[in-house]
């Protein structure tokens, strides 16, 4: 979710509008850029991508080196940045997005936004799940080596309020639970937050730090990592 505010030299262009059971979803065209706005709120466009490929790179760099084919989960499709750039990288094994809004899936599939991910969505180590992502932490029994976390404007800016729980202790230990051994918690953001540190130390993981991506205006986006160490 590049800069929250949006390109505005240019008036958009609605290509879909869809009600959907969390609101409402909107792709919009600006220039030569794609933006997903959910229920009024800027979420995402096509302009940078940076800290979207931070997301995953992060995750990455940050598991042991000698562990094989390790397996990513990236909470949010989003405009597919994070998945063109975990197919991009031969060392994952299994890449599993959980995108809950069907429009956004639907664009990828056969919309505007196929360009930029096709060849990612057909990769055999990709799988798509049209699911709410903190129902899915709650009640999969699957675990992974890496969660990259993107569904939100940061935790203290969520998109809608069914995603604070995400955040919430309880949202964290099931996020710890679906980890393996020395996986990695990689957490967009719009913007740092001391607080949400301090609440991943609190649910048991270790090595939290931030990684930051400047922006043209306001504050970095950031990463914010943690391990699960044992």
């Amino acid at each position: 979710m590049p800069d929250i505010h949006g390109p505005d030299t240019l008036a958009p262009v609605t290509l879909d509008r869809r009600e959907g059971p969390y609101g409402e979803v909107v792709l919009r065209e600006r220039g030569d850029d794609f933006e997903i706005i959910a229920n009024g709120c800027f979420l995402m466009d096509t302009s940078d991508g940076r800290s979207e490929r931070l997301l995953i790179d992060a995750a990455l760099a940050a598991l042991p080196a000698d562990r094989e084919a390790p397996a990513v989960l990236i909470g949010g499709l989003g405009v597919g940045f994070s998945l063109v750039r975990a197919a991009a990288e031969p060392r994952w094994g299994r890449i599993t997005v959980v995108e809950r809004e069907q429009a956004i899936v639907d664009w990828h599939l056969e919309g505007p936004l196929a360009g930029i991910s096709g060849a990612s969505l057909a990769d055999p180590r990709t799988a798509i799940l049209t699911t709410d992502l903190v129902a899915y932490l709650r009640t999969t029994t699957d675990r992974y080596d890496a969660l990259c976390l993107d569904i939100d404007n940061g935790p203290d800016w969520t998109v809608t309020e069914d995603n604070t729980s995400l955040y919430s202790p309880a949202g964290l230990a099931d996020c710890r639970e679906r980890l393996t051994p020395g996986g990695v918690l990689a957490v967009w953001s719009a913007q740092p937050s001391a607080e949400f540190e301090q609440a991943l130390r609190n649910a048991g993981f270790s090595g939290v730090r931030t990684e930051e991506v400047s922006v043209a205006r306001g504050v970095p986006d950031v990463v914010h990592l943690a391990l699960r160490t044992r």
